[in-house]
């Protein structure tokens, strides 16, 4: 009915089978002028509707530009307007003009089609302009067009040739002329729509982002990628190489999203867990009978649930408490608001998944394509009759397919993995977002470590996942397919070999759960040891000092026994797993085609049968494989999501508790309130009431732990308020205890975020005794400062965290303790020029927390703090004659107290006078006060003493300009140097390194086994192939059982032998493996404890970490996989190769040339990829970085109000590292589209030469060769990434063996050791030593010598950097000698082990560093001494009744860096070494500053007690603790300047005595001591 109507439309015959069945086959007329017609134009008006919106909107784009490219795009369209208008004129013609053939008129169709043309390019003329209005580049459906016109055009093309080639000549000129015209402008306008049409006013912008400005074609191809790709591959690209970021990819964007659709169902999930909550808490109600107080849910959340469920804990019985424990760990699980996070994700990348889902879905039907097209290519080679043309057909077409389906597939997983990117990158930001507002309590829940997991596993793990997400559904789509094609092949005895795939599923369950065990078990002891490499690398100077590296390298090393031997059981697993892998696809053919041929007698295996179903079950195996492992995944990241939301849906911090209301005239005021550091812990501070008037100095005292840094937490709003409130008028400005410095330059440090003013900026510096240490530092203020501030010293910390404060311009400064850490004159400098009455905060309200008793009277007024509650408030005087607490705290100290105070009245009134001259540094000269005062503050000027003030002001001046412009960095100054990206190629040596860890023996083995396992693939497809020859040799005959038998059991046993050969070679691999590891992590760590200090202060601990997390993991576990995986594919590829040449010896002509592009496309890439890796992992680390400093540093950042600063920091640091991520995912795209390009050529050329060689070749053989080819794409492609991984991973190798070949110190032992009892006396000699920390730098030390005599005390003293410290580091040989010797009791110390040096000497040193472990193993690692011996050495430091306290006595747990014990308690630990240790000779570096006075004395009473017989060097901050001492030494910049006794130095009136007076100790209040 239909054929019919259509042929009176074009008035023609419409379809006539013998038009095909012939040698050179035609399709009818008619098909080309209605179907060919309608397909392309009916295309376009699909799409048109969505190009011509843009005419009816504002234009987007400058309109008036008109490119060249759009001008001969109209034209063209016009000329072809113009053309469907002539052929209208041409049959109007021929009907209705004057010499028209009135009999025959011209059909419908020669009517419309011109028509429809027209209007068809009038339409394309619309869709043009409106494309060049939106402002689009192209447009894929335009091309598309196109294409398809000139596809379905080539039909009719070769209909008008070959009939006007038969007849001899053109029966209708006008027509034909006509359509070779309209065809060839057709073609034009292809060609014109595939390139790119930039606006002006985008060219810079495509310049830093190619991908902008792509045509169709190179999006599809990703050619846009190629400029970036061989600049990797001439040189290695740096990050200054990759581009900018689409719009779309940034993190503020993706972020700004994300925030939008997860406020609301964080909010939905949040009130859905409160009802829940709520049903709970009644049913705990009513089961317990508690009362309500108790239920702590007044807050709302349910955080006091579980409290009330451990409330009842304590109440019940013991027996109970072992059931409840269980139940409440239950209850603590869901104890969040849960299950927001995906729909937020889904919500947030709405499109991309249903985009990419599409692609997936055609890629799939795509693939059962080839199987299909190869079955019919099979039967063509068994039917000799049939016409060649039907052979080349099928080839091109299994071309074509591939072509399609490796364009589906490769958009689908480009979309897949930037959607994967772009969820990182949300999760990351909003963890970032989240850590900047957390409250406490949550912040308590997790440690920094934890955190930054969040941050980098967890959102990684997000990721890995969303790339194969699509998976879930695809999966059981392509099952299910296959099954229903492979019953139609061979019918129900496809049950069997889906019998056997099913089976392998529970069997690959038990596996992988087994496996995961394993796995979790070894994450524990990873992080073990991580933990303590983390702070074994962050103590390493103190584990040098006290030489117990062999301990911590003992405790590492059997932890990373325990996880080797886990490591192998894993291996062991997977070689099982292994094993069912490879004999699977065996076992299944074998069992489905054993059942088929011995169902009946009639079923005989044909080529067809056989190949159609193995390459079907080709595709099985993958889906197969993947569901498990993506199911495994997803519940790994089920684990994730937990974890994200817990963080993220935890709660805010509290920002009601401090209020901004400017109602009242205090600046600080707290109502009656008691602040807890948990919502629901007892209130550390009880019922404090505070009004402080503006522009007050308050300094608040108290004994250790009586709560004076919580009192600044809870004005800074860190504490949960229980009741009361607090209120603030105006900025806050922080100073914590303990300085908090970023990786930055100290200029950035000081600044902080603030825009920078000369002026201010150097009366900063000024004020905060900055000038002096800027000369010192090696690139003035703009020197890089370390992670943690590690290159300055405690004091230096101190006073860059106070002078950031000053510099903010803050209204109230909130300064915990900033005196404890910088020398007194220093200190007493920063009070008068910063923090005192006449400072420059004078008019700015302050409130002090401080220790320093000599600053007191000169505050407005104190507050005194005793267990958390205000006891007093007054100025000095009246406190001081109240006799209340504040009068006892004076008098424990009452002797320091009186000589200061003989000193302070005297000096004090001076003081005072001179701060009141007007502008005080423009005053006259005053006479010799004033220069003292200026000129000790200047220290460095102090040896000139000069009186004329002019001069020494005018050199202050200079020597800040000179910093300032001291811009060009001098050698040495990075502290930290970049780190070191390997480059180019990975040499051979690292491979062979790695393989001769392994074991040659192992290695070779390995290799031989993998080969004979290939050959036995090989072969079995080739008996296959034989098989099937057999239904055309027993064709009509009875098939002999015999026969039968044979076949199946050669091809089963085939199948066997080579998934145990697999078996066996993984096994071998495995142990290997372990080997490879054991030996290079032992290397590593042997190694590392070994170099000298000078590599850890110039080496970020992170960068030392890595070696050890991440490269070790790598070599664990990613290493052997990539190593197996790679031998395998390409075994793989050789196989394939050699099958297809044994079938068509043709093809052996073609590999040539492939294997060339194929060669070339893989170096190009591997370069580039690699190096984009490296980028990738090297922009990566500052994020976490910045995220841990930021969380060790959130109070200050808080106090500042700096969240958004640091927001902004984060997302630039994200986008940075997104920058080089992008690139390497498109280059993976890039590269696999290129590759499979080449697998599909493979594929065409062995269908082509099968049809050229037909006659020759038998059918099974076809079949083998062609099956083998659709394999090949997938095996090329797995080459290439296994040879990339391969060389990213081996990277790791590289990077282990850099950190093994570091220079070493000296040897721990050497052959000369000391006697058993050096040194007996103590006497320490110096002789012209000179000392530089390393090879480029100035000497530190110069030409020190001096003798110290046995049992002699010396205090050490000098300003900051005069190389106190560096003195103390060269007894210990930390830092060894440029010239000179010390001799020890007349050992020359450089001659003896490094380890017979430091065990013989003591040290309290600076930071008191404690190790997560027992009290015990702090003390005595190598447990040498007894518990009574370490009884008594607490007592004597005063801290025996502390620890005979504890639970766990000295088994007590020191949390990592002993943060749970005070700093107090820290040092007197410490001071419990010393004594453990006993020795001869004692240092303490300054261990007195950062504790308070109490224990300041009782450590100092104890030294003096318990280590009268030894030799004591105390380098000093606080000149009272060495007053007593025999000696004083002097030190400036390096150099001896005065060495006597303090009496005779103080008559000297030289440096030591402008020091002691700076601290108010003159001759006579020394003589009164």
């Amino acid at each position: 009915m239909c054929a019919a109507a259509l042929e009176e439309y074009c008035g023609s015959i419409f379809w006539n089978a013998s038009y095909l069945e012939r040698p050179d086959p035609d399709i009818p007329v008619c098909v080309e002028q209605t179907v060919l017609v309608w397909i392309p134009l009916g295309f376009l008006w699909l799409f048109a509707p969505w190009h011509l919106v843009p005419l009816f909107r504002r234009p987007k784009v400058n309109t008036k530009h008109l490119s060249k490219l759009y001008i001969c795009k109209q034209l063209v369209a016009s000329l072809l307007f113009l053309t469907a208008i002539a052929h209208l004129g041409v049959t109007l013609g021929e009907d209705f003009g004057p010499n028209s053939d009135q009999s025959s008129e011209n059909a419908a169709a020669y009517y419309a089609n011109p028509v429809l043309f027209a209007v068809t390019w009038i339409l394309v003329l619309l869709c043009h302009e409106g494309l060049r209005r939106e402002g689009a580049i192209d447009s894929a459906s335009i091309f598309l067009f196109w294409l398809l016109l000139v596809l379905c055009d080539i039909f009719p093309f070769q209909t008008l040739l070959r009939e006007a080639l038969r007849l001899g000549e053109v029966r209708d000129v006008p027509r034909f002329s006509l359509f070779y015209i309209s065809f060839g402008l057709e073609l034009i306008s292809l060609v014109l729509s595939t390139v790119a049409d930039i606006p002006p006013e985008a060219k810079d912008f495509i310049k830093k982002n190619p991908e902008a400005g792509a045509a169709f074609l190179s999006r599809i191809t990703f050619n846009w990628l190629n400029s970036m790709v061989l600049k990797g591959y001439k040189q290695p690209l740096v990050q200054e190489d990759m581009w900018d970021l689409n719009e779309s990819d940034s993190t503020a964007f993706i972020n700004e999203r994300f925030q939008h659709f997860m406020k609301p169902e964080l909010d939905a999930a949040r009130v859905r867990f409160q009802n829940k909550m709520k049903n709970k808490s009644a049913k705990t109600r009513d089961s317990a009978q508690e009362d309500p107080q108790q239920n702590g849910l007044s807050s709302g959340l349910g955080k006091g649930v579980s409290q009330d469920v451990l409330m009842m804990e304590e109440r019940g019985k013991k027996e109970d408490e072992k059931k409840k424990k269980k139940k409440d760990k239950n209850k603590e699980e869901e104890n969040y608001p849960n299950s927001w996070l995906i729909a937020t994700l889904y919500k947030t990348f709405k499109w991309i998944l249903i985009e990419s889902a599409f692609f997936k879905l055609v890629q799939d039907v795509l693939t059962f394509v080839s199987p299909q097209l190869l079955k019919l290519m099979i039967s063509f080679t068994q039917d000799k009759s049939r016409y060649a043309w039907e052979g080349y057909l099928y080839a091109v077409l299994l071309m074509v397919v591939a072509l399609l389906q490796s364009l589906t597939l490769q958009q689908y997983f480009q979309r897949c993995f930037v959607l994967g990117m772009r969820v990182r990158t949300a999760l990351m930001a909003a963890v970032y977002k989240k850590a900047l507002v957390v409250s406490n309590d949550t912040r308590k829940e997790s440690t920094v470590g934890e955190t930054v997991n969040l941050m980098s596993a967890d959102a990684q793990r997000f990721n890995d996942v969303t790339n194969f997400i699509h998976l879930l559904w695809s999966c059981p789509l392509q099952i299910i397919i296959s099954i229903v094609f492979l019953w139609l092949e061979l019918g129900p005895s496809v049950l069997a070999g889906l019998g056997v795939m099913v089976l392998m599923v529970p069997i690959n369950g038990f596996l992988a759960t087994k496996a995961r065990k394993l796995q979790v078990e070894n994450m524990k002891f990873k992080d073990e040891r991580m933990k303590i490499m983390n702070e074994l690398l962050n103590g390493v100077k103190i584990l040098k000092l006290y030489a117990w590296e062999p301990s911590f390298q003992k405790q590492v090393e059997d932890i990373r026994g325990e996880e080797l031997k886990v490591m192998k059981k894993f291996a062991y697993l997977t070689a099982v797993s292994t094993f069912i892998f490879t004999s699977a696809p065996a076992l299944v053919s074998l069992a489905t085609f054993a059942v088929f041929v011995s169902v009946s007698k009639d079923n005989v295996l044909t080529a067809e049968k056989a190949f159609t179903s193995i390459s079907l079950f080709n595709i099985l195996r993958f889906p197969l494989a993947m569901l498990p492992m993506l199911i495994a995944s997803i519940v790994q990241t089920a684990v994730s999501k937990k974890r994200l939301e817990k963080f993220l849906a935890g709660e805010d911090i509290d920002s009601d508790i401090v209020r901004q209301d400017p109602s009242f005239n205090t600046a600080v005021s707290v109502c009656d309130g008691s602040f807890a550091w948990e919502k629901d812990a007892k209130p550390l501070l009880k019922d404090v009431n505070l009004d402080i008037e503006p522009g007050r100095l308050v300094a608040v005292v108290g004994a250790v732990g009586s709560g004076k840094s919580s009192l600044m937490s809870a004005l800074l709003g860190e504490m949960h308020s229980t009741k009361g409130f607090i209120n603030i008028m105006g900025s806050l400005a922080f100073v914590p205890q303990q300085a908090w410095i970023q990786n930055a330059t100290l200029k950035d440090n000081i600044l902080f975020g603030s825009p920078h003013e000369e002026e201010r900026f150097k009366k900063v510096i000024q004020a905060c005794a900055l000038a002096p240490d800027l000369e010192l530092l090696p690139g003035g203020d703009l020197t890089e400062i370390g992670e943690k501030g590690i290159n300055l010293s405690g004091g230096q910390k101190q006073r860059v965290s106070l002078a950031r404060a000053t510099y903010s311009q803050a209204d109230i400064y909130l300064l915990d303790d900033p005196l404890s850490a910088v020398d007194s004159h220093v200190g007493k400098h920063l009070f008068e020029k910063v923090i005192g009455p006449n400072g420059i905060l004078k008019n700015k309200t302050r409130i002090l927390v401080t220790h320093g008793i000599s600053f007191l009277p000169y505050v407005d007024e104190i507050v005194v703090l005793e267990n958390g509650v205000i006891s007093e408030v007054g100025s000095y005087e009246n406190l001081r004659a109240s006799g209340g607490a504040f009068s006892k705290f004076l008098d424990t100290y009452a002797t320091e107290q009186n000589n200061q105070r003989n000193s302070e009245t005297s000096e004090g009134q001076d003081a005072e006078d001179f701060e009141l001259i007007p502008g005080g540094d423009d005053a006259q000269p005053d006479g010799a006060l004033e220069d003292t005062v200026s000129l000790t503050l200047k220290r460095e000027n102090s040896i000139r003493r000069s009186q004329r003030n002019g001069s020494v002001r005018l050199r202050r001046n200079t020597s800040i300009k000179k910093s300032a412009n001291a811009d060009e960095p001098k050698k040495g100054q990075k502290l930290i140097e970049k780190e070191t990206m390997e480059t180019g190629q990975v040499k051979l040596a690292v491979f062979l390194q790695y393989l001769r860890a392994m074991g040659w023996g192992y290695s070779a083995m390995v290799f031989v086994i993998y080969f004979i396992q290939n050959a036995a693939f090989i072969g079995q497809n080739l008996w296959l192939s034989d098989w099937t020859s057999d239904s055309v040799e027993y064709y009509n005959m009875t098939y002999p059982s015999w026969k039968r038998d044979t076949r199946v059991g050669v091809f089963g046993a085939l199948g066997v032998a080579q998934g145990l050969l697999v078996f066996v070679g993984t096994l071998l691999l495995a142990n290997a493996s372990v080997d490879a590891s054991r030996i290079l992590h032992s290397k590593l760590l042997n190694n590392i404890l070994r170099v000298p200090m000078v590599f850890f202060d110039t080496t970020p601990i992170g960068r030392v970490v890595n070696r050890f997390a991440k490269d070790i993991f790598t070599i664990d576990e990613a290493i052997p996989n990539s190593v197996r995986s790679w031998l395998l594919c390409f075994l793989g590829v050789l196989g394939t190769l050699f099958v297809i040449c044994l079938a068509t010896p043709f093809f052996a002509i073609v590999i040539i040339p492939l294997a060339v592009i194929y060669f070339f496309v893989q170096r190009i890439y591997v370069a580039t990829s690699r190096q984009l890796r490296r980028l990738d992992s090297v922009s990566r680390s500052p994020i976490y970085s910045h995220f841990g400093e930021t969380v060790s540093g959130l109070s200050v950042i808080r106090a500042y109000r700096h969240q958004e600063r640091f927001l902004k920091h984060n997302e630039v640091t994200i986008d940075e590292n997104l920058k080089s991520v992008y690139p390497w995912i498109v280059s993976n795209r890039w590269l696999a589209i290129r590759l499979e390009f080449v697998g599909n050529l493979v594929v065409f050329f062995s269908a082509l030469f099968a049809v050229i060689s037909r006659d020759s070749i038998d059918s099974g053989l076809v079949g083998l060769s062609i099956s083998y080819a659709l394999n090949v794409t997938q095996t090329l492609n797995w080459l290439v990434r296994m040879t990339s991984e391969l060389e990213t991973n081996i990277v790791a190798v590289e990077r282990v063996s850099e950190y093994t070949e570091l220079e070493n110190e000296a040897d721990w032992v050497t052959d000369t050791r000391p006697p058993q009892q050096w040194p007996e006396a103590g006497r320490v000699k110096f002789e012209n030593y000179k000392v530089r920390y390393r090879p480029e730098l100035d000497l530190v030390l110069h030409g020190i010598t001096c003798d110290i005599d046995s049992t002699e005390k010396i205090g050490i003293v000098g300003r900051t950097g005069a190389g106190k410290s560096s003195l103390t580091n060269c007894l210990f040989r930390i830092i060894e000698a440029a010239e000179g010797y010390i001799r020890i009791d007349d050992v020359d110390i450089s001659k003896i082990g490094l380890h017979d040096l430091r065990n013989r000497l003591t040290i309290i040193p600076q930071d008191p560093v404690l190790f997560s472990g027992s009290l015990r193993m702090n003390l005595d690692p190598f447990d040498k001494f007894s518990d009574e011996e370490i009884w008594r050495a607490l007592e004597l430091s005063h801290l025996k009744s502390y620890v005979s306290g504890l639970q766990e006595g000295l088994q007590h747990e020191v949390a990592e860096g002993g943060e749970n014990l005070s700093v107090g308690q820290r040092q007197l630990l410490c001071l419990a070494r010393a004594l453990l240790r006993k020795s001869r000779i004692l240092i303490l570096d300054e261990a007195t500053a950062a504790v308070d006075l109490e224990t300041d004395n009782l450590i100092q009473n104890t030294i003096r007690k318990e280590f009268s017989d030894c030799t004591v060097l105390t380098i000093a901050h606080r000149l009272h603790s060495i007053m007593d001492s025999s000696r004083v030494m002097v030190l400036d910049a390096g150099k001896v300047v005065e060495f006597d006794s303090p009496s005779n130095l103080l008559e000297k009136e030289g440096h030591f005595y402008a020091m002691a007076k700076d601290a108010g100790i003159t001759l006579e209040s020394n003589t009164n001591l």
